[in-house]
């Protein structure tokens, strides 16, 4: 059995590529390398350069791999870019994979594992925010990736495919054995720019509001390490395996930093007191996103093990380290 990994040279296909491989699996990416590296697809890994929305492409992959479960990476995810772009993002997020579904259906995959998004709820009225509460996005990105969940729903009622639709929350850290991490040089996760910052990649840094109603004024998020999301994927695809329906889960680990948490923590453990600018806030940004993930850990029979900001900024800081001793060769 092989499982077609879309998106899997970008930086959370990756971590799911080496949780697949550590498993025994038998992995296939196929990755346009618009914001996905080479480097980051272990060398025994096919890897196919291609668009996941060319249905041609997707259709020989399916059948030439023989591929029982899709597990779908590729998107684009920055916030304030969908709002100036929303019609790039329907089309990439919303459009390319309803072809993407077409595909799956007309080859007869019955497994489907989503990457959706906590910017479904977008401003959720409760402090820990559970699946069935209202799902009313803010900005593009959350609604391309809800229309994707609604096309999952339809699909799976209609053909004999069952998936698992995982909403992230703010996804951080790196590969605890240095295998991988976010490569991406303009990647706008706030940990990646906190460490960029810290080693002189960047001249400081902005905080995009301190008004927002939070203990701080900062936004708050639920920071998850990136292994304890591969995690989650691989418990997704067992339970598909195992006979169970399709589902729904929130992954995230149940508790807030607020951006100068964030940054304050970064400080200290690289020992760099870096310029912070404070800036106007985004388009876009909720004030608080916290995850319920009581589904996952009983349903999925979830474990995160990697639950420590101080843990996760180290792996964000080597992994930079890593990439900066690449870079010069």
């Amino acid at each position: 059995m092989t499982v077609l990994v879309t998106g899997g040279a970008g930086y959370i296909g990756s971590h799911m590529v080496l949780a697949l491989r550590d498993a025994g699996e038998r992995v296939v990416v196929l990755d346009d390398l618009s914001t996905g590296v080479r480097f980051a697809v272990p060398a025994d890994v096919p890897l196919i350069v291609g668009d996941f929305g060319d249905q041609a492409l997707v259709d020989r992959v399916l059948r030439d791999e023989k591929i029982e479960a899709i597990a779908h990476f590729a998107a684009k995810i920055v916030v304030p870019d969908s709002v100036t772009d929303p019609l790039g993002y329907y089309e990439n997020n919303t459009a390319k994979a309803r072809n993407l579904l077409a595909c799956a259906v007309g080859a007869k995959v019955p497994h489907f594992i989503f990457s959706s998004t906590a910017a479904v709820y977008g401003e959720p009225k409760s402090a820990s925010v559970r699946e069935d509460d209202p799902k009313d996005p803010i900005n593009p990105y959350g609604r391309s990736k809800l229309m994707v969940e609604w096309m999952l729903g339809d699909t799976a009622h209609a053909f004999p495919l069952r998936y698992v639709a995982l909403r992230y929350f703010n996804v951080a850290g790196a590969d605890p054995a240095g295998r991988s991490g976010q490569s991406t040089p303009a990647a706008t996760h706030l940990i990646k720019v906190a460490v960029q910052a810290a080693l002189g990649l960047r001249k400081g840094m902005d905080v995009f509001g301190t008004d927002y109603p939070t203990p701080d004024g900062s936004c708050l998020r639920d920071y998850i390490q990136v292994s304890d999301l591969a995690a989650a994927h691989l418990d997704a695809l067992r339970h598909l395996r195992n006979g169970g329906g399709s589902l729904t889960c929130n992954v995230g680990y149940g508790r807030g930093y607020s951006v100068l948490d964030v940054i304050n923590m970064v400080k200290r453990v690289s020992g760099v007191d870096f310029d912070v600018r404070i800036a106007g806030r985004r388009a876009g940004d909720p004030a608080v996103i916290v995850a319920s993930s009581d589904r996952a850990r009983e349903t999925l029979g979830w474990v995160p093990k990697h639950d420590n900001l101080e843990q996760i900024v180290h792996q964000a800081l080597d992994w930079e380290r890593k990439l900066m001793a690449r870079a010069k060769g």
